[in-house]
């Protein structure tokens, strides 16, 4: 069969994407006419270069919701017909269109490039939350009480972030490392921040109604329970939440690493909006310091770290990828857009368009994480 052509190759990558374009159109345009209501993210709408990354990023997280409808085949089947072909080659057992080609097994570059964003938005973004939950959670005192405790956690945190980034995570992620205790180690003191975080959230807020933070109290533990099993022991009793041991290894790498850049950013903004009026107005009212911390002040640090978090998430995205292309990310069977780049660089000038799918899928990502932050950077400004 003769292989399609430049334009009824794109052709066909834009009506593979339509339930992702429906979803944009839905959510762009219901955002446009309520943006009066949606503070910092109607606002957005505004900033041209926001937008563009707004695009950008919601294109990524609707094609991770919708993989196996994009896709046009199963990512980790092989077919001889299509082992490093150009782009456009028809598969000839399904006589289906291989849009971008094959790699050197014989799999499907388009269809493996579509589930890895599932992989990249899964990992990167939630690693990102727990990291600035343990952050947040020692940031606010460490700033606010300051003294020997301040000073131990700023030790710590210096020390951590004077590794050099891809030195520390290929320590942590290292062969050797995942067949001891040190994962689910790490990964159980990390995951317990965001069940501590919440309990003291309600707590603070609702300590003198007791009947409704015992409700709170009861559906946080219950919860974080339940997740915290499936996630550190992967012993969810209903089968939903789990990881497989390499990536609860990548999980914990990425929240240690991320963590005390959080806490830094925390501490500094906690110790300078603890001078501000309302918070010695609170003070005055007699409320306890971890109601200031949670309820007067961190509500006004979240201009800076909302768009210090869609960086983060950008940063953590490459380093996802650079840990495939050394060969330390998921399974090589796995479709991660690093561990794609890795094992097709070799055959580039057998077939130069092998590697661009992942490649500018990874970029387009981390550009358009940029351009929100930038865009959420320059409205938080004016508030």
């Amino acid at each position: 069969m003769e292989p399609l052509g430049f334009f009824e190759i794109w052709a066909g990558v834009i009506g593979r994407f339509w339930p992702v374009w429906l979803c944009l159109a839905i959510i762009m345009g219901g955002s446009a006419v309520f943006k009066r209501k949606l503070n910092l993210y109607g606002r957005l709408y505004e900033s041209p270069v926001g937008m563009i990354g707004l695009g950008i990023v919601l294109f990524w997280i609707l094609t991770a919701i919708f993989p196996d409808v994009i896709a046009t085949f199963d990512p980790l089947e092989q077919f001889g017909s299509i082992k490093r072909k150009p782009p456009g080659t028809i598969e000839t057992s399904t006589g289906i269109a291989s849009y971008f080609g094959g790699d050197n097994l014989g799999r499907d570059l388009f269809s493996r490039m579509v589930h890895g964003a599932t992989f990249v938005l899964t990992v990167a973004p939630a690693a990102t939350l727990v990291a600035y939950m343990v952050g947040i959670t020692l940031g606010l005192p460490a700033g606010y009480f300051g003294g020997r405790a301040d000073a131990i956690l700023t030790f710590i945190a210096n020390l951590v972030l004077a590794f050099p980034v891809i030195l520390l995570f290929y320590l942590l992620v290292a062969p050797g490392v995942r067949e001891t205790v040190i994962p689910n180690l790490m990964s159980g003191v990390f995951f317990a921040f965001p069940i501590l975080f919440f309990g003291t959230l309600f707590y603070s807020r609702y300590a003198t109604r007791p009947k409704l933070l015992a409700v709170q109290l009861g559906v946080t533990i219950v919860i974080g329970a339940w997740l915290y099993a499936g996630l550190v022991f992967d012993a969810d009793p209903f089968g939903v939440v789990s990881l497989d041991p390499n990536e609860l290894n990548i999980f914990a790498a990425v929240v240690f690493a991320s963590s005390p850049g959080v806490f830094r950013i925390v501490r500094g903004l906690t110790m300078d909006i603890k001078t501000r009026d309302y918070v010695a107005a609170a003070q005055t009212r007699g409320e306890r310091p971890w109601y200031i911390m949670l309820w007067e002040i961190l509500p006004n640090a979240r201009g800076p770290l909302i768009v210090d978090a869609c960086l983060r998430i950008g940063y953590t995205t490459i380093l996802l990828g650079t840990l495939g292309f050394f060969g330390l990310g998921l399974a090589p069977e796995s479709p991660d857009w690093g561990s794609m780049i890795n094992q097709t660089r070799g055959y580039i000038r057998i077939m130069p368009t092998i590697v661009l799918p992942q490649t500018i899928a990874l970029a387009m990502l981390v550009l358009g994480l940029n351009l929100l932050a930038d865009g959420l950077r320059e409205q938080s400004l004016k508030d």
